[in-house]
């Protein structure tokens, strides 16, 4: 049996849509709260969580949903077709929302649409991709989602230059096509194991809890807290760069879009590093690999990081921040890649959408938590933005320490599966 690389690939552009979404929304919107309607950064903190807060309660149950819903089309497709266009009209309506009230209107609607189909369509992956790919399958669709971030950063700060809409109306209409593509192109499995007296995710939850063998429950943690310091950073990135580099807004969001290129790169070969020398060792190394950058970011002044290198094709001028920056993107890759296999391999495939809103509803906990901890530490600091780079690795350690006791989650062969082992 092999992976099949087509229709993974196909797959993928789910995880696309949902990428320049969101990309272009943690780039842009600070500046907008920042600069549009002059809020405080604790205030702007915790607008960039409200997607999350409305994730937290939506995510996972529509993950359980979803395991046991049957309709004509699959059970992930309806909630990909319901929720794709309505997001997409939301963010195109964003940049163009002159009173706060209207913007929180518009992000609203956004996050809630957003919060239906995310879970959904990145269970479709291990719905038609067997245990001992999935490594490299959710390599192939991580690929995918760090060309919607490429294309959120890169492009988007060329476009914001000409217009700050014109990045939103872009996504907006990537994420209509991501979705047409996956709804005509992907055909969902027409079996299923039973699911009907399978306990949902709360139950799942509790399981996971009481469970002697604390693997499941401590890589959910350890996904809680390296989250916890990679999206802090994410979601003040633009601001970091405007008001402690000195840099322009666009600047910012074209070095982000530095990290996702080289995720890009190293998200296939990150996949393929987890199946061959196991996914906990690789994950571990990354988060060390992350904690260094973040630390060195830090430690050196704004004039050394902003000391132009080189200039490339597509990526542009390249200081020293933006190495950092592509370490840290492949740091990332090493674990971002083999964190989602990994909790899925421990359970069985009628509780995979299940498992899949478990996974997110841990990050997004950390999602929530990231942005506010930094929003305040800023604020409290008398907005100095440097200061994220030093609380996140302390997150990311923490995460490591989660890591060590992990003793499940493994690729499953399909001969163990034949015989029981």
């Amino acid at each position: 049996m092999k992976l099949n690389y087509g229709k993974t690939f196909l797959l993928g552009f789910g995880f696309f849509g949902v990428s320049v979404i969101w990309g272009t929304y943690n780039a842009f919107v600070p500046i907008f709260l920042a600069d549009k309607f002059h809020l405080e950064p604790a205030v702007i903190g915790f607008f960039m969580t409200l997607d999350n807060i409305a994730a937290l309660f939506i995510q996972p149950p529509v993950g359980a949903w979803s395991d046991k819903l049957r309709t004509p089309i699959g059970r992930r497709m309806p909630f990909i077709l319901v929720g794709a266009p309505i997001g997409a009209v939301a963010f195109g309506l964003i940049p163009i929302a002159a009173v706060l009230p209207l913007i929180v209107a518009c992000t609203s609607t956004l996050l809630l649409s957003m919060a239906l189909w995310r879970t959904p369509v990145v269970a479709l992956m291990p719905d038609v991709t067997p245990s001992q790919f999935r490594s490299q399958a959710n390599g192939i669709i991580n690929f995918m989602g760090g060309v919607g971030a490429i294309i959120s950063f890169l492009g988007g700060s060329a476009l914001y230059k000409m217009n700050p809409a014109f990045p939103f109306w872009l996504g907006s209409a990537l994420v209509i096509l991501a979705a047409l593509l996956v709804f005509f192109l992907i055909k969902e499995p027409t079996t299923y194991e039973a699911s009907e007296k399978e306990p949902g995710m709360w139950e799942s939850l509790r399981t996971v809890m009481q469970d002697s063998d604390k693997s499941a429950l401590r890589i959910l943690l350890a996904i809680f807290f390296w989250f916890l310091g990679y999206t802090a950073i994410e979601a003040f990135f633009t601001l970091y760069a405007k008001n402690h580099l000195g840099l322009e807004e666009a600047d910012g969001a074209r070095l982000l879009g530095q990290l996702s290129l080289v995720f890009v790169i190293f998200a296939l070969p990150a996949g393929y590093l987890g199946g061959r020398f196991g996914r906990r060792p690789t994950i571990v190394t990354g988060i060390a690999v992350m904690s260094a950058t973040m630390l060195t970011m830090f430690f050196l002044s704004p004039t050394t990081l902003t000391i132009q290198l080189t200039k490339l094709p597509v990526l542009g001028v390249v200081p020293v921040l933006g190495v950092l920056l592509m370490i840290a993107g492949a740091a990332w890759a090493l674990i971002n890649i083999n964190s989602l296999p990994m909790v899925v391999d421990m359970t069985s495939a009628a509780r995979i959408g299940t498992y899949t809103g478990l996974y997110y509803l841990f990050s997004t906990l950390s999602a929530i938590a990231g942005p506010n901890v930094n929003g305040w530490l800023v604020q409290w600091t008398g907005k100095n933005y440097n200061n994220i780079m030093i609380v996140a690795p302390i997150f990311m350690l923490v995460a490591l320490a989660m890591m060590v006791g992990v003793k499940r989650g493994e690729a499953v062969r399909m001969e163990a599966v034949a015989t029981g082992d």
